[in-house]
């Protein structure tokens, strides 16, 4: 299999399989688990694919190009380091599927929980496969997201949603931080390709800005990773399903700090400041999270606190700066992953077989769960470093690095030994406890369920994972001891240190290490057996420090007592007050470079003022200002001189040889226009002075005011404008579209071309804002209810009116119609001639003015016409209105069109063209922006569409519009009128 397709395959059939598994039913249960199970299977076959080259030093690379003068390709890269995490990833991901589908309640919606467990093992393979920074930083904001999912599966409950809420909150914060390092540390480098930072470690090291990256970095993968001080949002998220803990708290997502740690090490580490950071935070999390798992009474909190302190391990050996401890840190995460994810699924099974996971409530479960007593002995024995077990090993290995760690400081490090031995007897009392507590006493009493043994497939992950434990003690160097090496190497290359994996290296300091940790993690939990059995909760000389309570704190302080401060300070419920707030910054931020900087003519000198255009712009001047003094006195007349000051415009762009821009000018000015003047009618009734005044006192100074400020918004936008024109660069950047719209994009419309295939990503993000926006309007409208008297209308007048729109014996074509004069039958007539119009004007757009953008505003403006004299009832009694699926259509078809490029091996969004020969009907443009050009021309009238539903629904048939819920987008006369649901689509018929 090519390189690339076993790459893309990796990262993308995860993602297609949870889109699958979304559209199943709730109730397809075995479905979901067979798609998931075979998705995993695929998966890990596909990373063993990919040993033979990996094992033997070589990288598989995929790159598709995406931004390439930005340095933002889309890149894949696989080594050996990187094929370890896929190995986890894929094969516990399997183990979980499987674990899972015995575990998850029938209640449960099982499609949802996979389709979030595939997109997020989808998002993990996307950041230990990114071959590009700001790649890998797009796939940690992923895992963020399908974690917080995952973790609120159960949104049901109180502690889900706020574990999800909390576990957000840190690793998104952290993310962000993480993106900001990354930018600096692109432009240390001067590019986000993760080859060439990995070969520009002195470079890094050595910039002033070496400091601030760091800590930035840092921050994304100490917070992921749960290292002190962001370590208290791992225990809240064990309210998420056990097989979520099994995997994400395992294996994979607080796994991905100490991978990112790992993948920089070797340009990031070696420095003082690296040691005190990664090495600080990793010893004080060691500590911390052993001495507080002892004291758990839950069993996943147990374990939830133990993988803090594993973690803290981890970092701790990244830390020291040392090849050895390396080494030694990458063995210890694949340990870790196997015990601790056995050890979940094995306090799954208690949870499920007997209702409760509260160590105080269980015991003597060894009589009446044998086989699980046995798995949790093992996995408990592995994460306590009993001898014979994968933990021990990599114990040792961790006690030499402390004996022998080198730093700035030599006090600190001679403890560090001490330290160790305290966080490993620390290890054997949690695990003890975990063992003990709920295998061993007494038969319980009160349980919620009678204990029984699982299903053997429940089962069959756990004795997996067990045997891998087994296997490793035994005999590491045949079996992990190949994986390891080739993950070292692919970290460390030519500084790959010599070791050994030998399950006996004499009767060192090291084993007397262990010896001691093992006697005393006995000791401590025999001491400390009357104080647990008291069930008492808390931290014994932690009570008080809760790392919740410290981020609730945080939180209601940021998002309550700050956010009130400020909004009191800057908030205002009148938006000419925020808008005023708004100018007046922009206009002081500008006023203030200029001031320093100073404005000078340019190079150009000006030419003479065409008396014609100005007297042109007069008349738009005199427009503006008319609707600035209309609006206080009738808005309606405000909006049409408002209309003229637009039409000024096109005027403009005509004049200055601006086809395009004065079609679309012109289209926008008549669907904005008219979108508000159905609007208009819901606005406020204005406040007055006197009792019936309609109109509001507004001060001369506040016009004044205003007044001043818009002078000066407008004339500095003007001189923006006129110090561009007259300073011309020796070479223009119109020069380059001119010369290549047509040798390279296909098209004769140079703005076009530039609008659908030079600055096509531009467009893509613009028309998705539209889609936004247009969704928006609608959300905020669907539920509105005007009162009668909300609007600016006398009673007399507003009753008529009211009478005229509810009364039945109106026909549809005339309701409207009468008020405006225009007789209905032209406008239906009309219609399909606005809809070749649009069509011709789609079909044109390369190489005459034209275009997706202006033939959707063309087709909107036929609806507009046909709602406004045909009636909302006439128009969707006859038509299939579906504006989201419009909406959908053109975002997915524009996004598929840039993405075929891809099949090519060309950037996204790459045009081809050609021309077809029609005979009679002349030659045809075929160029692939075309297609673009029909998902914008799709969204624009879906999004115009979707805002002239909301609105006319109330605005032209008023109080019965109100009345009758919006049920379906596409509305008919003959549905019943409902009293009491409220007006709001549903999803059928969109």
């Amino acid at each position: 299999m090519p390189d690339q397709l076993l790459l893309a395959v990796l990262v993308g059939l995860p993602f297609a399989g949870a889109l699958v598994a979304m559209l199943l039913p709730t109730h397809a249960r075995d479905a979901a688990g067979w798609l998931a199970g075979g998705v995993t299977l695929v998966a890990l076959a596909l990373v063993w694919v990919a040993y033979p080259t990996v094992s033997l030093g070589g990288v598989l690379r995929a790159e598709i190009g995406w931004m390439p003068t930005l340095g933002l390709d889309l890149s894949l890269r696989l080594d050996g380091f990187a094929w370890l995490f896929a190995g986890l990833i894929a094969g516990i991901g399997f183990l979980v599927v499987l674990y899972a589908r015995y575990y998850m309640s029938r209640e449960d919606p099982v499609p949802r929980f996979f389709a979030f467990l595939l997109a997020f093992m989808g998002s993990m393979m996307g950041v230990v496969l990114s071959g590009n920074l700001i790649q890998l930083v797009f796939f940690w904001e992923l895992t963020s997201l399908f974690s917080f999912l995952l973790i609120g599966y159960w949104h049901h409950t109180q502690a889900a949603r706020d574990g999800a809420r909390m576990a957000l909150t840190v690793t998104a914060m952290g993310g962000l931080a993480l993106f900001a390092g990354v930018l600096v540390l692109g432009q240390i480098v001067g590019s986000y390709d993760l080859d060439r930072v990995l070969a520009a470690g002195d470079v890094i090291r050595a910039h002033r800005f070496y400091e601030p990256m760091l800590v930035l970095i840092l921050l994304g993968a100490l917070t992921k990773s749960a290292q002190f001080p962001f370590h208290f949002w791992l225990p809240h998220a064990m309210a998420a399903p056990t097989p979520v803990s099994a995997y994400l708290h395992s294996a994979t997502l607080v796994k991905a700090g100490v991978f990112l740690m790992a993948r920089l090490w070797p340009v990031l580490a070696g420095t003082d400041a690296w040691f005190w950071i990664v090495g600080g935070a990793g010893l004080i999390t060691l500590l911390i999270g052993a001495y507080i798992a002892i004291f758990q009474h839950d069993l996943k909190g147990l374990l939830a606190y133990s993988t803090i302190s594993h973690l803290g391990l981890i970092t701790l050996l990244l830390g020291l700066n040392s090849d050895l401890a390396m080494v030694a840190a990458i063995f210890h995460i694949l340990n870790h992953a196997a015990f601790k994810a056995s050890l979940f699924m094995a306090a799954g099974i208690i949870d499920h077989e007997t209702g409760t996971r509260d160590i105080r409530r269980l015991s003597g479960l060894n009589r009446s769960m044998p086989f699980t007593a046995r798995l949790a002995l093992v996995a408990s024995a592995a994460m306590a470093g009993v001898p014979l077990l994968n933990g021990f090993i990599s114990k040792e290995m961790f006690f030499a690095e402390a004996l022998t760690a080198q730093g700035p400081f030599a006090t600190p490090l001679g403890l560090l030994p001490l330290f160790a031995m305290l966080a490993s007897a620390f290890a054997v009392t949690y695990s003890l406890r975990f063992l003990h507590g709920a295998f061993f006493g007494p038969d319980p009493v009160d349980l919620p369920q009678t204990p029984h043994e699982p299903a053997a497939w429940m089962r069959f992950p756990v004795e997996i994972l067990v045997l891998a434990c087994i296997m490793v003690g035994v005999l590491p160097a045949a079996t992990i001891g190949p994986f390891l090496d080739m993950g070292a190497r692919a970290v460390l290359g030519d500084a790959t240190p010599v070791y050994s994996l030998s399950i006996w290296h004499g009767f060192n300091l090291p084993l007397v290490m262990s010896i001691i940790a093992l006697v005393g993690g006995v000791l401590l939990y025999l001491a400390l057996q009357r104080y647990l059995q008291s069930g008492r909760e808390g931290v014994p000389l932690l009570r008080g420090i809760e790392g919740r309570r410290l981020f609730e704190r945080t939180m209601v302080f940021l998002s309550w007592r700050l956010a009130r401060t400020l909004e009191g300070l800057l908030g205002t419920r009148r938006l000419q007050q925020q808008l005023r707030l708004t100018m007046g910054v922009a206009v002081f931020a500008a006023g203030w470079a200029v001031w320093h900087r100073g404005f000078f003519q340019g190079n150009v000198p000006a030419t003479p003022v065409d008396p014609v255009i100005a007297l042109v712009w007069l008349v738009g001047a005199g427009c503006a200002l008319g609707a600035a003094w209309m609006a206080k006195y009738h808005r309606l007349a405000a909006l049409i001189l408002l209309g003229g000051a637009g039409l000024v415009v096109c005027i403009t762009y005509v004049w200055f040889s601006a086809p395009d821009l004065a079609v679309t000018q012109l289209l926008v000015e008549v669907v904005t226009t008219v979108l508000l003047l159905l609007g208009l009618r819901w606005l406020p009734k204005r406040l007055g002075a006197g009792a019936g005044s309609p109109v509001e006192v507004v001060s001369l100074s506040r016009r004044l005011r205003d007044l001043a400020l818009a002078i000066a918004a407008g004339g500095g936008m003007a001189a923006l404008a006129y110090g561009v024109m007259t300073r011309l660069p020796p070479e223009l950047l119109a020069d380059q579209f001119l010369a290549r719209a047509y040798t390279e994009g296909g098209g004769t419309n140079v703005v076009n071309v530039i609008l659908v295939d030079f600055r096509g990503f531009d467009t893509l993000g613009e028309i998705a804002v539209l889609a936004a926006v247009a969704l928006t309007v609608f959300a905020l409208l669907r539920r509105f209810r005007p009162a009668p008297d909300s609007v600016d209308l006398p009673e007399q007048q507003r009753e008529q009116r009211d009478h005229d729109v509810a009364d039945p014996r109106r026909q549809d074509g005339d309701t409207v119609s009468d008020w405006l004069l225009v007789p209905s039958v032209i406008t239906r007539m009309l219609f399909p001639v606005f809809g070749v119009v649009a069509v011709y004007l789609l079909l044109r757009g390369h190489d005459l003015p034209g275009g997706g953008f202006a033939a959707g505003l063309t087709l909107s403006i036929a609806f507009l016409l046909q709602y406004m004299i045909c009636g909302a009832d006439w128009l969707e009694a006859r038509m299939v209105l579906r504006p989201l699926r419009w909406i959908g259509f053109g975002l997915l078809l524009a996004t598929l069109t840039g993405a075929a490029a891809w099949l090519f091996g060309l950037p996204f969004l790459t045009t081809y063209f050609a021309y077809a020969d029609l005979g009679w009907l002349g030659r045809l443009p075929m160029a692939s922006a075309l297609i673009f050009d029909i998902g914008i021309f799709a969204l624009v009238v879906g999004s115009t569409v979707l805002m002239l539903i909301a609105l006319a629904h109330q605005s032209i048939r008023g109080h019965r519009a109100a009345a009758r819920p919006l049920a379906k987008l596409r509305a008919t006369p003959s549905s019943a009128p409902s009293q009491t649901a409220p007006a709001s689509p549903g999803a059928g018929g969109v």
